[in-house]
């Protein structure tokens, strides 16, 4: 299966909220930089992470089922930084906040991230995905392309 079903320039262009699974508190890491990027360019980022209140001043959930309904109805992308081996579970997470919004979701498998069976599960349930791709990246090269 290919890496992605939507051009991942035209996903950054369209959407702006974006919830981040694997979202850390490390400032170190690439699950902190790559959210703190995106916030200081214009998107609405949701930390999803289990194991603290909050990341660079953002109200975090413990998961995509946390998210609160009036909020789980504005996220368009959901953004994976969590191991290869756990994609197919965070992608039936993702069909499930498609069903409870009713809205279409972009999911996006962080760089160095692919999973087959996780593109079967999206493609089942007709929902986009952008994978091995890191969106700090993309962004850089639609604004370079400008």
């Amino acid at each position: 299966m290919p890496k992605f079903t939507v051009e991942p320039a035209e996903v950054m262009r369209k959407h702006k909220v974006v919830a981040v699974v694997g979202a850390s508190k490390n400032p170190e890491k690439d699950a902190y930089t790559v959210p703190e990027y995106l916030q200081r360019h214009g998107y609405t980022i949701i930390p999803v992470n289990p194991t603290t209140d909050s990341i660079n001043g953002l109200k975090t959930y413990p998961s995509l089922s946390a998210i609160p309904d009036d909020l789980a109805k504005k996220v368009e992308v959901v953004d994976v930084f969590r191991p290869s081996e756990e994609l197919p579970e965070v992608a039936k997470q993702v069909v499930e906040l498609k069903r409870r919004t009713g809205r279409p979701i972009v999911f996006w498998g962080q760089e160095g991230l692919e999973n087959e069976e996780a593109k079967k599960i999206l493609s089942d349930a007709k929902i986009d995905y952008v994978m091995d791709r890191c969106m700090r990246v993309e962004h850089r090269l639609m604004e370079s392309s400008r």
